[in-house]
């Protein structure tokens, strides 16, 4: 046989089918190399989102709405201080870990400090809470997350709250029972706080906040206000932060707070009254400094204007032109001396890990409008306990008691009626105190003692300078984090006064809420 018949014969017979399965074969492999290639590159650019998420979470982490408040345990020391950020805003700084946030509450010291966490130098973004995280849906269950608009090292959540209420109550004239402007003002249902907040960061060295409040009035009408809208710094050395814009002044534990935090359904009287209905507050600026000592102490001093019905015992025009019955100025600031002082020293203790005490004292200073070079001074002090149980299961069971005295010294000018034209010097001053039961997860009961002392005057005919006093009892059930139902009765005792019956009225509350978004935290 020929060489050529032989590799004739070693050679197979291919055939068409053969073939063109060869050709389906290498088809697919080429298909499957092309996928493999997409998939590295998807995978490189994963790798790249997340890292880039990474360092977004470590400054834009926004939890759930949990107690969080400033720590011995967690006061950075001197040479700590220039790697931290001096704040506690939990919608920027929330934890110095790379773990998820869980809906369950994160490992706390009995100051409500999550472990790592850095203190907080401001008294509005991290204010006061009513209540720990409370989930049902387990550890590492979300019910929602933050509304967010850009991400890295600029970002801004959104979110949104709904606080309503049904009133009734044995006094028809309900809005002048109650005091706070956010309170229930008729009988019936009640819109007086609804509220818009946005906080983010402006850059590495800024972070932002603004709350914008919608208010239905007894007509149904809607008004708006821009309730707070401030910068803050970040990365300031020392343990020192500078804030500057519209902000509650850091006076006592419930001024610098929102209602959506508060414990009861309405304003305690002695800050109505001496603070006024809206609270203190105005554009001005404030600095902070922690102190470098082993307990948590932070020194603060708030400057703002003073002016209108937010500076109630200050420049505060009135109605038509009339404050205690004498006619306002309306003047603008002539110097240092007319604007608001507002000093506060506060430290923090832990008695035991499950135990905490943090006590303060308070200022506010300037001029008010009844007279040319009228004065007006409010001293505050306040004091704070609360124990969590060792077991606590999202911060149940707790109790916490706080209490709030304040003094008022008010030069009031000549009166502008023709009878009484006197000038005096009101000395009122008025206490309040509450202890919050929380009993069980998601269950809390409360009870609260109000006194107020307004110096009575034979010249001075005003319902706000009526002495009084009140009982109030609630029961709040929180379903989660993002809701609350609270039930609240008042007994009002009205003291008798030159011009004014002493008489008493009794009110039930039914208040309802609902959080969009995750709204920033707050202290306990």
């Amino acid at each position: 046989m020929s060489a050529q018949a032989q590799d004739a014969a070693s050679t197979p017979v291919v055939s068409p089918d053969v073939e063109a399965l060869r050709r389906e074969v290498r088809a697919l492999t080429e298909t499957v190399t092309t996928l493999q290639q997409q998939v590295r590159e998807q995978q490189t650019t994963i790798d790249r989102l997340n890292q880039q998420n990474g360092s977004a979470a470590e400054i834009g982490r926004t939890p759930s709405v949990a107690s969080t408040s400033p720590s011995p345990s967690a006061t950075p020391s001197p040479s700590a201080a220039s790697m931290r950020f001096p704040t506690e805003d939990a919608s920027v700084v929330s934890s110095t870990s790379t773990t998820p946030p869980t809906a369950s509450a994160p490992s706390v010291n009995a100051n409500e400090n999550a472990v790592g966490t850095f203190p907080t130098t401001d008294t509005s973004v991290v204010s006061s809470a009513p209540t720990e995280t409370i989930s049902t849906t387990g550890a590492g269950a979300s019910l929602t997350q933050p509304i967010g608009i850009g991400g890295g090292k600029n970002y801004m959540n959104i979110s949104f709250d709904g606080l309503f209420a049904l009133a009734a109550s044995s006094d028809k004239h309900l809005d002048q029972l109650e005091v706070g402007d956010h309170d229930p003002m008729q009988r019936g249902f009640n819109a007086r706080n609804i509220e818009l907040a946005f906080d983010g960061a402006v850059d590495p060295y800024f972070e932002g906040f603004a709350n914008i409040v919608f208010k239905l009035d007894n007509d149904n009408n809607t008004d708006v206000e821009v309730e707070e809208a401030f910068m803050q710094t970040t990365s300031l050395p020392f343990n020192l932060q500078l804030k500057a814009g519209q902000f509650f002044a850091a006076f006592g534990r419930i001024n610098p707070t929102h209602p959506h935090t508060w414990d009861f359904v309405d304003d305690p009287i002695v800050a109505g009254r001496l603070l006024g209905p809206d609270g203190l507050r105005g554009v001005g600026a404030q600095i902070s400094w922690i102190v470098p000592v082993p307990w948590y102490s932070q020194l603060i001093l708030g400057v703002q204007n003073g002016r209108g019905s937010t500076g109630y015992s200050f420049r505060n025009p009135g109605d038509n032109g009339i404050f205690f019955d004498r006619r306002t100025t309306d003047r603008e600031i002539r110097g240092l001396e007319d604007f608001v002082w507002i000093p506060r020293w506060e430290n923090s203790f832990d008695l035991s890990p499950t135990q905490v005490v943090l006590a303060g004292i308070s200022g506010a200073f300037g001029s008010n409008e009844t007279g040319g070079n009228s004065r007006s001074q409010i001293y505050g002090a306040d004091l704070l306990y609360k124990w969590k149980s060792a077991n606590a299961e999202g911060g149940f069971p707790f109790v916490k008691w706080q209490t709030e005295f304040m003094y008022r010294r008010y030069e009031a000018g000549r009166g502008v009626k023709e009878s009484f034209p006197v000038a005096e010097t009101f000395h009122d001053w008025g206490i309040y105190s509450q202890v919050l039961w929380g009993f069980k997860k998601g269950w809390v009961a409360g009870i609260r003692g109000d006194y107020y002392d307004a110096q009575d005057s034979k010249f001075t005919d005003d319902i706000d300078r009526q002495s009084r006093s009140r009982i109030s009892a609630n029961l709040t059930w929180y379903p989660t984090e993002f809701s609350k139902i609270r039930l609240q009765y008042n007994h009002d005792f009205l003291d008798e006064t030159f011009f004014l019956a002493d008489h008493e009225e009794d009110s039930v509350f039914l208040q309802f809420e609902f959080i969009l978004g995750s709204h920033g935290a707050h202290k306990f």
